[in-house]
């Protein structure tokens, strides 16, 4: 499912027009993002929690060439699922 199938299907099940949808899912997006690049998590009950991390610098490996080349530190997403999604998915 991509983004504006998801759309479609959020404004099916609430019953509104897709361009309402689509500015509640944009600005459902948005705010998570914007919490994330503060460092924030966002724990979503019964869904699952966004978070960051920190990954270290490192030395990697050129897959191409083999030569070795430094990666610089970096802030990932997480994403851990809740219960009651892990529960619905078995």
């Amino acid at each position: 499912m991509n983004k504006t199938e998801f759309i479609e299907a959020v404004a099916n099940k609430a019953g509104i027009s897709k361009s309402a949808a689509q500015t509640a899912v944009d600005a459902a997006l948005e705010t998570i993002r914007d919490e994330l690049k503060k460092g924030n998590s966002v724990g979503l009950t019964g869904f699952g929690t966004f978070g960051v991390t920190k990954r270290a610098a490192r030395n990697g490996r050129n897959p191409k060439t083999g030569q070795e080349i430094h990666i610089e530190a970096r802030t990932a997403p997480t994403f851990s699922a809740g219960k009651t999604l892990k529960d619905a998915l078995n």
